[in-house]
C-alpha cells in the first residue's frame, strides 16, 4: 500500500510546534460528526427499505455489507488520491464524494429502486473511506504516543455525538413520516410503498447541504499544508521493515474486522429487533428513539474512556469494556422483553472505545510504517459487511439467537487486549528537520 501521507512530517507555517493543530482538530472533529452521523442513518434506513421493498434479513443486512465493502475497494485509491493531490483537497473530494451520493439517493427514492440505493450507498461509503483514511492516523500522532488511545477515543466521542442524534432525526423525517414506520405487522400497499420510498427525499437533501457547506468551510481553513521531505525520507526507511514483525498490528487488523461485524450488526438489527412484540412491543418509529440511546452509551463512553486512558492503560480499559460487553450480549440473547432490549442498549456503552483503541494500539511503535498500518486497519472496516451473516442467521434460527456471533465476536477483542495488543519490534520514528511532533 502507498504512503500517502505522513502526519509526523505536517508543517506549520505560522505557529510553533503543535500550538496551531487545536483548531484543525476541532474541523477535523467535524468530519467525524458528520460521517458518524450519515453512517448511522442506514440503522434507521434498513427498517424502512425492508417493508418498503419487502425484503428478508439476508437482503436487509445485505445493504450494509455493500456498505462496508466501499472501506476494502476504497481504502487503497483513497490513499493514492492523497499522495496525488494532498490531505486537503482530499478531504473536499470525499465530502463532495458523499454530498453525491446522498443526492443519488433522492433518485433511488424517487424511482424507487433496491438497485440503485445499494450503488449510491456505496458511492457515499467510498467518500467516508477516504476521510477516513487520512483523519484517523492524523488526529493518534498528533501529540504524546502514550495518549493516541486517549485523544482518538475523544475525537472519536464527537462522531458518537453524530450516531445518536442521527435516529433522532431520521426516525422522525423517515420512520416516523412513513406508513411502514408507524405501523407492525403490515403488509403495504403498492401506494403505500411508493410514498414510503419518498420519505427519504428531505432527510438527504438536507444531508447534502451540509456536506457541501462543510466542504467548502475545509476548502478555505488553512490547514497545515503536508511537508514532503520526511515522506522521502519514510520512504527508504520503510524498507528496511516488515509489517509482519509487529504483533500488534497483525493481531489488530482482524480485531478491527471483527469488531466491525459486532457493532453493525447489533446497530442495523436493533429497530427490527426491540420493535417485536415479545421484546418492547413498539412502532419503528418509537424503536429508533431507543436506538438513539445506544449511540448515546458510545459517545458517552468514549469521552468516559478519553479519561480513564489518561491514567489507566489503554488495553486494561479495552478487556475491562470487551468483558462487559459480552456479559450484555448474553444477556440479549437469552432474556425477553424490556431486559433484552436494555441489555442491547447497554452493548453501545461498551462498544464505544473499542474501535479508537484498538485503532491507535494497532499502530504503536510503527514508525515509518505507521501509514501502511493505518491503511490496513481502515481496511478491515469491511469486516461490516459480513453483518449478512447475522442477516443469514436471523433468518435461518431467529433474530434474537443471531446475537451469538456477536458474542463470540466480543471475546477475539479480549484476546486482543490480553495478548495480541503487545508491541512487538517497535521502531522509532524517522527524525526530520521538519518533524513538528518530535
Amino acid at each position: 500500500m502507498p504512503a500517502p501521507i505522513s502526519a509526523r512530517s505536517v508543517e506549520s507555517t505560522s505557529a510553533p510546534a503543535g500550538a496551531s493543530y487545536a483548531p484543525a482538530l476541532t474541523l477535523l472533529a467535524s468530519l467525524f460528526f458528520m460521517w458518524g452521523f450519515i453512517t448511522v442513518i442506514n440503522n434507521t434506513l434498513l427498517p424502512h427499505l425492508r417493508s418498503v421493498f419487502d425484503l428478508n434479513y439476508t437482503q436487509t443486512t445485505l445493504i450494509e455489507s455493500v456498505w462496508f465493502i466501499a472501506y476494502f475497494v476504497a481504502s487503497i485509491p483513497s490513499a493514492k488520491l492523497i499522495e496525488r493531490i494532498g490531505y486537503q483537497k482530499s478531504l473536499v473530494v470525499g465530502l463532495l464524494v458523499m454530498a453525491a451520493g446522498s443526492l443519488g439517493m433522492v433518485l433511488a427514492a424517487s424511482l424507487p429502486s433496491y438497485g440503485v440505493t445499494l450503488v449510491m450507498l456505496f458511492v457515499i461509503a467510498s467518500g467516508i473511506t477516504l476521510l477516513q483514511v487520512a483523519a484517523n492516523p492524523y488526529v493518534t500522532v498528533i501529540g504524546p504516543p502514550e495518549t493516541g488511545s486517549s485523544r482518538l477515543n475523544l475525537v472519536q466521542a464527537f462522531n458518537s455525538l453524530g450516531t445518536t442524534l442521527a435516529p433522532i432525526f431520521a426516525g422522525y423525517l423517515i420512520l416516523g413520516r412513513s406508513v411502514g414506520g408507524t405501523t407492525q405487522d403490515r403488509v403495504l400497499t403498492q401506494a403505500e410503498r411508493l410514498a414510503d420510498a419518498q420519505s427519504v427525499i428531505l432527510p438527504y437533501v438536507l444531508v447534502a447541504g451540509v456536506l457541501v457547506v462543510l466542504a467548502v468551510v475545509i476548502a478555505r481553513f488553512p490547514l497545515p499544508a503536508m511537508g514532503s521531505a520526511t515522506s522521502r525520507v519514510a520512504k527508504e526507511e520503510r524498507k528496511k521493515h516488515s509489517l509482519w514483525n509487529h504483533r500488534n498490528l497483525v493481531f489488530g487488523v482482524p480485531a478491527i474486522f471483527i469488531y466491525l461485524i459486532a457493532e453493525i450488526g447489533v446497530a442495523n438489527l436493533f429497530i427490527n429487533f426491540v420493535s417485536q412484540r415479545d421484546i418492547a412491543n413498539i412502532t419503528q418509529a418509537e424503536a429508533s428513539r431507543y436506538l438513539a440511546l445506544l449511540w448515546g452509551g458510545m459517545m458517552v463512553g468514549r469521552f468516559a474512556g478519553s479519561l480513564l486512558m489518561q491514567k489507566i492503560a489503554a488495553e486494561k480499559v479495552l478487556a475491562f469494556f470487551s468483558i462487559g460487553a459480552f456479559v450484555v450480549m448474553l444477556g440479549a440473547t437469552f432474556l425477553s422483553g424490556p431486559a433484552a432490549m436494555w441489555s442491547l442498549i447497554l452493548v453501545g456503552l461498551f462498544h464505544s472505545i473499542m474501535f479508537p483503541t484498538i485503532f491507535s494500539l494497532g499502530i504503536k511503535g510503527l514508525g515509518p510504517l505507521t501509514e501502511e498500518g493505518s491503511g490496513l486497519l481502515i481496511m478491515a472496516i469491511a469486516g461490516g459487511a459480513l453483518v449478512v451473516v447475522q442477516g443469514w442467521l436471523a433468518d435461518r434460527y431467529g433474530l434474537q439467537w443471531s446475537f451469538l456471533l456477536t458474542a463470540v465476536c466480543e471475546l477475539y477483542i479480549l484476546f486482543y487486549a490480553v495478548w495480541g495488543s503487545k508491541v512487538t519490534n517497535p521502531i522509532d520514528d524517522v527524525p526530520a528537520d521538519n518533524d513538528v511532533f518530535a
